[in-house]
């Protein structure tokens, strides 16, 4: 666990890039510049695997929190490496997933047979289905959830949505990797459309507020600038 601001945790809970994800914790009730605590509500981002070089749970009491302190679950998108987590901590709250991606859990939309991708996801929504009971939300363009907006943000998964907190800091998913201190797009092997994908990140630039943090699935993430980060890779895109 390593805290990023007053309000907000990485959760490292991850085995080496890039088979790893990150998870993010942040509690509205912590004030993120003096920490001073109020009333608000704590939201989990991601959940990595099932099995994690360290346990989301172990990470979760590192940070100070026990998984009924969590009044929210958000999922950036439906890949084994952000969701599987739901198995291994049982979180009695919502869970919200862009609208094409829980068309995909549910069945209500086939992934294409000849998309490698799409063939994997045939298989995985069955061996892995989210738990039975999971309270599933779906999540539409610019909807606002607590204090977050989301952003549709499809090309590496159909249903990839990035959540933008009013405190300045944006949770990015696989919309984008670290790579050597810059935002990267992701390994086309691991995404549906990297042409949509690049115009997701130009899309989001575009749209969304300015933020300090920019929290990613894959890498380190940036405490400051990570606005900047984002303007300059869809710049370069």
């Amino acid at each position: 666990m390593r805290r990023l601001r007053e309000d907000l945790w990485l959760l490292e809970l991850g085995w080496p890039a890039p088979l790893g994800s990150n998870a993010y914790l942040i509690d509205d009730g912590i004030d993120p510049e003096t920490g001073d605590r109020s009333e608000g509500d704590v939201t989990l981002i991601d959940t990595g695997y099932r099995y994690n070089r360290r346990s989301l749970r172990g990470e979760l009491d590192a940070a100070g929190y026990a998984p009924s302190d969590v009044d929210r679950v958000l999922l950036t998108h439906y890949d084994l490496d952000h969701t599987r987590g739901l198995d291994s901590v049982s979180f009695d709250c919502p869970v919200y997933l862009g609208e094409r991606d829980v068309a995909l859990v549910e069945g209500q939309w086939e992934p294409p047979i000849a998309h490698h991708k799409g063939l994997f996801h045939r298989f995985a929504r069955q061996l892995f289905p989210l738990p039975q009971g999971t309270d599933l939300r779906e999540v539409s363009d610019e909807q606002r959830v607590g204090r977050f907006t989301a952003y549709h943000t499809p090309g590496h998964n159909p249903g990839h949505t990035a959540y933008v907190h009013d405190a300045g800091a944006a949770f990015l998913g696989d919309l984008v990797w670290e790579t050597d201190g810059e935002l990267t797009p992701p390994f086309w092997g691991d995404s549906y459309d990297m042409r949509q994908l690049r115009e997701s990140v130009k899309d989001l630039a575009q749209r969304c507020p300015p933020f300090d943090v920019a929290c990613i699935g894959h890498g380190t993430p940036f405490t400051d600038r990570g606005y900047e980060k984002l303007q300059a890779l869809a710049e370069q895109l």
